[in-house]
């Protein structure tokens, strides 16, 4: 957590835009934190937390053990924003009821009315009426003592509610879609007219502070640096380097999992542009080795975790003062990593370094790019000099090509997907769409079709190829392709990579998929 820096922390109930709140308010040039009940629990110092907004979630506030901020946070006198699940929370804690909706529940988009103006709601209406995306089953219908009733719609009756005197406030549709028309108004509202923060929340600014950081941190000692080429891991090597030089020791390990001709590409760079220190190790039969028979994708990540750490531990012990293990972690790798109930089920994946690290590690991790995301990453490789080749470049998972291998793990699957990937990577820059595009590849399924190529019978695997539009990965649509390229990659693939004869297109968005298949 930044200790110092003003900001609006979001607790998270389990809603799947969570993270689009977050988002929101950093575009704004304000700091936000996504927090857990647990987080929320552990917190003391409240001085720099200048507003507090209750996501949605799946839970009911009629359930007998709903999730429930505690109520001393609100005495503190913080201006409070209650979204969805959130509002509900409010008007329970202060005397409201809560129903569930049956057959007047609200889903997509809805037309709000306007009751009565506020600070929350200026600029938000055209003509005393708004459009917003409601996703919800429970209301609001008998409004909390101390409250007053702003917006309704004709199936919620009180979707937008305040108590002005101690600035807390509740609205059941999100705000933070863009299906909502003007969300960002209510967004803008409650953050700079309401919690009367400030704009200091600068990407570019904040390099200076990492390195100075870095150098506190780590002292004279050493850092081993887990550098795989991506974008996330070559800001990190970077950033290190400005601020610990020849103390920085970076390791490439070639799990057998990267793309095609990816990894002597990037060891080229590091090594002869920024002259970092880089070692290069060959592990590729002991991932494949571990792998072999492991289908389950979370194991999966888990055994790479697991892997990874083991041998940049045994690297550690080549070298005198080495205590620091530095890897890519991004704030959407611990967010999806973790829990926002504390339940087992509600946690998405396991990140490779993040849930799929060992509990006990000899090294202490360095995670510069823990609080950012996807694209605040990028804009810190720019002021950091990175090379858009690879500051551009779309994001590839940590585990590499062992999730984009449905099912079991294998040699000959990995050199088919690494074709397959490599032609459709090559066609979208050869045609100018690569940089139109957040995230695309090539995955390999694990089923065998009947095929015909000159008049003989095959029977091979089928290769998904995906390609998704997105702000920062939380949410995506597909990238809708010509007919004519889609046609192009289809045919390429099935006449140059021996082991596929059918070509599918992932027309899926996110939610309810999410962009990597495992």
């Amino acid at each position: 957590m930044f200790k110092t820096k003003e900001k609006i922390i979001i607790v998270d109930f389990g809603s799947q835009v969570t993270k689009l709140i977050a988002r929101r308010i950093r575009d704004l040039g304000v700091f936000s934190e996504i927090v857990t009940l647990n987080d929320l629990k552990k917190i003391y110092d409240f001085s720099t937390i200048k507003g507090i907004i209750l996501s949605g979630g799946p839970a009911t506030v009629n359930s007998k053990n709903f999730p429930n901020i505690p109520k001393s946070i609100f005495l503190k006198r913080i201006p409070i924003l209650g979204i969805c699940y959130g509002l509900q929370l409010i008007a329970k804690n202060f005397g409201g009821k809560i129903k569930s909706g049956g057959r007047k529940r609200e889903f997509g988009r809805v037309i709000l009315k306007k009751n009565k103006n506020s600070l929350l709601t200026k600029n938000f209406y055209i003509n005393n009426k708004s459009e917003v995306w409601m996703s919800h089953q429970d209301e609001v219908y008998k409004l909390p003592k101390g409250f007053t009733k702003l917006a309704s719609t004709n199936d919620s009756p009180l979707t937008i509610i305040e108590n002005k005197k101690n600035k807390i406030y509740g609205i059941q549709f999100h705000p933070e879609v863009t299906h909502t028309k003007k969300g960002l108004s209510i967004i803008k509202n409650f953050i700079f007219s309401i919690c009367k923060i400030k704009k200091q929340w600068k990407i570019e600014s904040e390099k200076k502070r990492i390195i100075n950081d870095i150098k506190n941190t780590v002292g004279d000692e050493k850092v081993i640096c887990a550098l795989s080429g991506g974008v996330d891991s070559s800001v990190v090597a970077l950033l290190i380097s400005k601020a610990i030089n020849k103390n920085l020791i970076c390791i490439m390990v070639d799990t057998g999992l990267m793309r095609k001709n990816e990894f002597k590409f990037t060891y080229r760079i590091f090594k002869n542009k920024y002259k970092l220190n880089v070692k290069l190790i060959n592990a590729s039969k002991i991932f494949l080795k571990k792998l072999k028979g492991v289908s389950n994708p979370e194991k999966k990540r888990k055994i790479i975790g697991r892997l990874f750490i083991k041998i940049f531990e045994k690297e550690a012990r080549k070298y005198e003062k080495v205590k620091y293990l530095a890897q890519g972690t991004l704030y959407p790798d611990v967010i999806e990593s973790k829990s926002a109930t504390g339940s087992k089920t509600s946690k998405i994946k396991s990140h490779h370094n993040v849930g799929g690290l060992p509990k006990k590690m000899n090294l202490k991790l360095i995670e510069p790019l823990k609080e950012f995301f996807k694209d605040e990453a990028r804009k810190l490789g720019a002021a950091s000099g990175l090379i858009q080749s690879i500051s551009n470049r779309h994001p590839f998972p940590g585990p590499g090509l062992a999730i984009r291998i449905l099912g079991e793990v294998t040699v000959q699957k990995v050199k088919i997907l690494q074709e397959a990937d490599h032609i459709f990577i090559q066609e979208l820059i050869k045609n100018k769409l690569y940089d139109k595009i957040w995230q695309a590849y090539a995955a390999l399924l694990p089923i065998k079709t009947v095929g015909v190529m000159g008049d003989s019978r095959t029977y091979e695997y089928t290769c998904v190829i995906r390609a998704v539009t997105s702000e920062d990965g939380m949410t995506a649509d597909y990238f809708n392709f010509p007919k004519y390229f889609l046609d192009k990659i289809s045919n390429k693939i099935i006449n140059s990579v021996k082991g596929i004869n059918r070509v599918v297109y992932d027309i899926t968005s996110k939610p309810p998929s999410t962009i990597e298949l495992e």
